[in-house]
């Protein structure tokens, strides 16, 4: 006969079933939560006015309406990301390639730094084969632009879950890989014990990772390409802070960044 110290196996069986059904449950919300995302964002807007901000704060929200306030004197229009986790990637991605169709000079450089960058990760250790499709959607959007293509055009092939996922998965190993060849730098910025291989495996390689600013700077230091984010948060003061990266270089790259989000600003 069973003791009140034995547990009672169909009772351990169900405990295991019932915390399985619970993990499922939690599962399948945040899919519901991702699908619901996807129906309602686009991977990336049209271009809107700066003051449609105003509709996702109450008239009571002071600080931030007063922000965007003054985010109106110097942005006419933001173009907004899907919030995945991506949004940086997306949305640094776009704004430069919008750049260099004004651009063809810089856009020669910019495509030489491209081209070479696969063969730069793969001299770290990167495996050719492994980064070879995302390293050529990457050459195939900056050719979009060399060709000339629409601002629609480019829009359409951002919009495309598939070709979008790939610049971003090319996006995140630069910045990984630039992190990794500078890892004496950026070692000293990595909290919790962790090398820098580590938090590249953790925190930049994989999908939906949100970004910081060590993402960032690796990122425009990899691509030698200047980046402006205006923050807009809750901390006080009426108006928003921007910081360049690299510091005193001449930005052409403008982002709104808001607690976890990036979005694209306009001159």
């Amino acid at each position: 006969m069973a003791t009140e110290e034995q547990q009672d196996p169909q009772q351990g069986d169900m405990e295991g079933v019932n915390c399985l059904a619970y993990d499922e449950a939690i599962m399948a919300q945040q899919d519901r939560i991702q699908q619901e995302i996807a129906v309602t964002n686009p991977l990336l807007s049209d271009r809107l006015p700066v003051s449609s901000l105003y509709k996702e704060y109450a008239e009571e929200d002071d600080i931030y309406r007063e922000k965007i306030k003054h985010l109106l004197e110097k942005y006419t229009c933001i173009r907004k990301t899907r919030p995945d986790g991506n949004c940086f990637y997306r949305a640094f991605g776009f704004a430069h390639l919008e750049v260099l169709l004004e651009d063809s000079k810089e856009l020669q450089k910019f495509k030489a730094v491209a081209a070479k960058s696969k063969d730069d990760l793969v001299a770290q250790g990167f495996t050719e084969f492994t980064i070879e499709d995302f390293h050529n959607t990457f050459m195939d959007l900056i050719e979009m632009v060399e060709k000339q293509a629409s601002i629609s055009d480019i829009l359409t092939a951002f919009n495309d879950q598939s070709t979008s996922d790939y610049l971003v998965v090319y996006l995140r190993l630069l910045t990984s890989g630039y992190l990794q060849r500078e890892n004496g730098f950026f070692e000293h910025f990595i909290e919790g014990g962790r090398t820098v291989k580590e938090f590249c495996q953790q925190e930049v390689e994989p999908m939906s990772k949100e970004s910081d600013h060590i993402h960032i700077i690796a990122l425009a230091q990899a691509l030698n390409v200047s980046i402006l984010v205006e923050y807009m948060d809750r901390g006080e003061g009426g108006s928003t802070n921007h910081h360049i990266f690299p510091e005193g270089s001449d930005p052409k790259v403008y982002l709104l960044y808001r607690p976890g989000h990036y979005d694209i600003l306009y001159k």
